[in-house]
């Protein structure tokens, strides 16, 4: 029985990432904060739970040394969390410093694989703090010497707050940049790539970054009408933002510290920056990529529309 860590098992791609993980045989060690609760894990079957914090290395080099030995981590947590501002973490430390020291525990017990969840492009940009820090870490791996996989992902259909659903059933999509095409992806589809990373892929896979998403950008509209089709009723894409608070958004961040990093993120999208320009390599080690219509289709059967 193989066993794997997972860091984040307690969000939703993580609790995915668990589920997929059990349902395959592995053994997996969830790492937990002690806030964490841990029900729904334990619901899914999950035994072996380490109380541990990208702040503190002892912590991460314990979850990693004690038997069984570990096979794979898989690291799907961030500062950039709900459950981060509720509990007053540093974001930037925790992103940063933190995925630091969980490399360097990963390193210190020789764990062979090392599946890493960044974002769609975040190398090119610098001044987005949250996906910049995604791409410091890929280059801590590499500087470490420490055998990983970066799974790039591209914006999620069902946003980890779901806002998709609520406004689905109401005839409307949330559409966070009119006009702007972007890659999209299920996050089932990315947990599945992230276990099949753990697990299957040959060594020959490894050290390099692999964009995520499905077989095309889509713009609002496009989504919608996917919805459309897929659900038998009219539904209509609209903006999330008035067009008037648009132009504003750089002053409330300066007022209002927290949404920096948000207003950054949004307006990187609207320049058209979520758009892979690789979507071979995904194919060549995944298979072939899911459409946007296969995906809206199991978003929808999966909340029973």
């Amino acid at each position: 029985m193989k066993t794997v860590a997972v860091m984040g098992a307690s969000g939703t791609l993580g609790t995915s990432i668990v589920r997929m993980l059990l349902d395959r045989g592995v053994h997996v060690r969830a790492l937990v904060r002690a806030t964490t609760h841990r029900a729904k894990l334990e619901a899914l079957g999950v035994t072996d739970f380490v109380v541990a914090d990208l702040m503190d290395p002892i912590s991460l080099q314990g979850a990693l040394t004690q038997g069984p030995r570990i096979d794979a981590v898989i690291s799907s947590a961030a500062g950039f969390t709900s459950h981060s501002r509720r509990t007053k973490d540093n974001d930037i430390r925790a992103d940063i410093e933190g995925y630091r020291h969980w490399v360097d525990a990963a390193k210190i017990a020789q764990v062979p694989r090392f599946i890493f969840i960044s974002i769609l492009e975040c190398d090119k940009a610098p001044n987005v703090p949250h996906f910049h820090k995604k791409r410091l870490t890929e280059q801590y791996l590499v500087e470490k010497q420490q055998p990983y996989l970066s799974l790039r992902a591209a914006a999620f259909l069902d946003r980890p707050r779901d806002v998709v659903a609520e406004k689905v059933k109401s005839g409307v999509f949330p559409d966070i940049a009119p006009g702007v095409a972007m890659d999209m992806i299920y996050s089932p589809d990315l947990a599945r790539y992230a276990v099949e990373a753990a697990l299957d892929l040959p060594d020959s896979a490894f050290n390099q970054c692999i964009d995520i998403c499905c077989d095309i950008p889509a713009t609002g509209p496009m989504l919608a009408a996917a919805f459309t089709r897929v659900l038998g009723r009219p539904i209509v894409a609209k903006p999330v933002f008035s067009s008037l608070l648009t132009p504003l958004m750089p002053l409330i961040a300066k007022i209002v510290p927290s949404l920096r990093d948000g207003v950054a993120v949004l307006f990187w999208i609207r320049k058209g920056g979520y758009v892979t320009h690789d979507r071979q390599t995904q194919e060549k080690w995944f298979g072939k990529l899911p459409t946007i219509e296969d995906s809206v289709t199991r978003y929808c059967q999966e909340r029973k529309f």
